[in-house]
């Protein structure tokens, strides 16, 4: 993420690093300009009612759910069940597997 011409996208997860939401996951719904982005995770973070968040406190993972991103492009909108299916997913498939090799 250091590097001058990364920008994040639509439907990207992210871990949030900073502030009262630390240590939590959640995607990327809009971007609103090259420093801010909006997040929501369906579930304490609605769509209706995003967290805007300054791109420095948070780690962006090489994940985009098409499921999210292909809904906001079509219709401008995502549902809060689609956001906790793509995190679930996500998090069951790698979170896990970075807690195995950890064991190792």
């Amino acid at each position: 993420m250091s590097n001058q011409d990364f920008s994040p996208q639509v439907g990207q997860l992210v871990r949030i690093v900073q502030g009262r939401d630390s240590g939590q996951f959640a995607l990327v719904v809009k971007i609103l300009d090259e420093r801010f982005v909006v997040l929501a995770d369906g579930d304490k973070r609605k769509f209706d009612r995003p967290k805007k968040k300054n791109i420095h406190h948070l780690e962006f993972f090489d994940y985009v759910s098409p499921e999210v991103q292909n809904s906001i492009m079509e219709t401008g909108r995502v549902t809060n069940s689609k956001l906790r299916f793509a995190l679930l997913k996500f998090v069951n498939e790698h979170v896990t597997d970075l807690k195995k090799g950890e064991l190792n």
